[in-house]
């Protein structure tokens, strides 16, 4: 679920670990979503994003993720990088040689890493950092901007929204961020436009 900072909120899966941290905020006008102020954000955001449970305290059996007031600024620093590459990348503009030094210095530190449970359960084995979650962001960046789904990255259809997702869908014709959102507000504008040429 995707929090507004006016209050609202709507279901927005933009179909990859990498894409679900840049609604935390962003460069220029974007900042104005600023929601990484502290280690407990970013935290709230791991355990709120699509890895699995197990990660920070009170989130069941699986050990803490230990986040620093640097790596939270880390954070925003690859938040922003991916911004501008994803935004390149839909748009066919190359990567910034800046952009893609803070994407593969943040790849190359050691991932979170998973491991089995007696149980048969998935969880995150203990070491948690931020940095480790920032490498496991930054490689899922990587092996999206250079898998199959390269090409599939988009930007929401609707006027004034960039929001950046990977359509997965089998036809590939997902044209919005979220239904719930712009998509049933397309709807409404279309239906008004009609209702109005109908009435001339």
């Amino acid at each position: 679920m995707l929090r507004h900072p006016d209050g609202s909120s709507f279901r927005f899966d933009p179909g990859a670990l990498c894409l679900e941290l840049l609604p935390t905020g962003g460069p220029g006008s974007l900042a104005y979503f600023e929601v990484l102020h502290e280690p407990a954000d970013l935290v709230r955001w791991a355990e709120e994003s699509r890895l699995p449970d197990g990660l920070g305290p009170g989130s069941g059996p699986g050990p803490a993720l230990v986040v620093s007031e640097g790596e939270v600024a880390d954070a925003r620093v690859l938040r922003d990088a991916l911004w501008r590459l994803a935004e390149g990348r839909v748009e066919g503009v190359p990567p910034g040689p800046d952009d893609l030094a803070t994407l593969n210095d943040a790849a190359t530190h050691p991932p979170l890493v998973a491991r089995l449970t007696v149980g048969g359960d998935r969880e995150w084995a203990p070491g948690g950092t931020g940095a480790g979650l920032l490498a496991t962001v930054a490689r899922d960046a990587v092996e999206l901007f250079t898998g199959a789904f390269a090409h599939r990255i988009r930007t929401c259809g609707a006027h004034g929204c960039r929001l950046l997702f990977v359509d997965t869908s089998r036809p590939g014709r997902r044209r919005w961020c979220s239904m719930e959102r712009c998509g049933n507000r397309h709807k409404v504008r279309a239906h008004r436009a009609r209702l109005t040429a109908a009435d001339e």
